[in-house]
């Protein structure tokens, strides 16, 4: 999974980069303008926790999201399209991840001289409708001239998609609120539109401001609600002292505050939810590993993401979910209570299922 972090200048995108995957990007508006930073964050399971605490397996590896973050977004870039670069950057990530700047800071004055996350939202939407339209005027005129001639039906499919596509963006409403069939989806695919991607808006907030967060956010959530849509909040100051404490500082630290999980982690689990993933585990003595799965993926393609031969010569998985199992204590004790099930091709893995996958090459 791939999330592309995005913001206006001096937003804190960056900041927020670093702290997602323990980077050390250089930050502020010059490094902002001249380069894509990549990195890659694990996402925080408990889960993962407690089966290695009960296997002690030689390793111990987590589900991962990997980060794109992208130069800072400034007014007015949409007008001929987003740069290339962040174009590519982006063309490939399953979300973005717009970052908004609710803090005073003499250091990192706001661009537009106030602070106003609403009109910074729409700012960045506003340049992401704007990319979107061109890309999609730019192929109509192709089309246009392929139609000329003989045409075929995906021609046609892909034409009026586009023409729903160019509709809505010049009506400024992001394509991801259409409601679209799946022939639509098949068709627009490859294009990779920004407003179609799901969108995680995180208000970046001064410290003095998190007692009040709830309130600050409503507003956002509000306006930016819709299908694909999640918006939360962080304090970079707050969030950067607790990525240098030891775990245990670190949750009394949390506890001080009243917080339950810190917003790096909120962030990373709502990106998670938000792109409609799960995890299955699989255990042993080599290793406890938790997969990304889309939800409603079945059994035979949850094994070829461990493995393309497993998928292939999918026979059976046994399965026990996690609650069954810590319950139980191990995987005989699951056999002897029968908790440990085969599922066959169709079987839908769920969130948590301990998977034992049996295959033939």
């Amino acid at each position: 999974m791939e999330i592309g972090i995005v913001g206006l200048p001096l937003s804190g995108k960056t900041t927020v980069f670093n702290l997602l995957t323990r980077s050390s990007a250089e930050t502020g508006f010059a490094a902002g303008k001249k380069r894509v930073n990549l990195g890659v964050s694990r996402v925080p399971d408990p889960r993962v926790d407690r089966l290695a605490e009960i296997w002690s397996p030689k390793k111990t590896t987590y589900a991962t999201i990997r980060y794109v973050d992208v130069a800072g977004v400034e007014r007015g870039a949409g007008k001929e399209g987003l740069s290339a670069e962040i174009l590519t950057a982006l063309r490939n990530t399953d979300a973005l991840l717009a970052v908004v700047m609710a803090f005073e800071s003499d250091q990192a004055p706001h661009p537009e001289g106030s602070i106003d996350p609403l009109r910074d939202l729409q700012t960045l939407q506003t340049e992401f409708l704007l990319t979107d339209l061109i890309i999609v005027e730019n192929r109509l005129q192709r089309i246009a001239k392929q139609m000329k001639g003989k045409v075929e039906k995906t021609l046609e499919v892909e034409r009026a998609a586009l023409e729903r596509c160019r509709e809505a963006l010049e009506s400024e409403q992001p394509i991801r609120e259409l409601e679209l069939t799946e022939d639509e989806r098949l068709v627009l695919k490859g294009f990779q539109f920004l407003t179609l991607k799901p969108l995680l808006i995180a208000l970046n907030l001064g410290e003095s401001d998190l007692p009040r967060a709830g309130a600050l956010l409503k507003p956002l959530a509000e306006r930016w609600s819709g299908p694909a849509v999640a918006a939360t909040y962080l304090c970079a100051p707050i969030e950067q002292e607790i990525s240098e404490l030891a775990p245990d500082d670190a949750r009394a630290f949390l506890d001080d505050l009243g917080i339950d999980v810190s917003a790096t982690d909120r962030i990373i689990r709502t990106s998670y939810q938000l792109l409609g993933l799960i995890s299955f585990f699989t255990v042993g003595e080599d290793e406890c590993r938790a997969w990304t799965i889309r939800r409603g993926t079945k059994a035979p393609q949850a094994a070829g993401t461990v493995h393309t031969d497993m998928e292939r010569g999918f026979i059976r998985a046994e399965v026990v979910s996690y609650e069954e199992f810590v319950a139980a204590g191990s995987l005989a004790a699951c056999r002897d209570k029968g908790l440990l099930r085969l599922e066959g091709k169709e079987y839908v893995v769920r969130d948590g299922d301990i998977l034992n996958i049996r295959f033939a090459l």
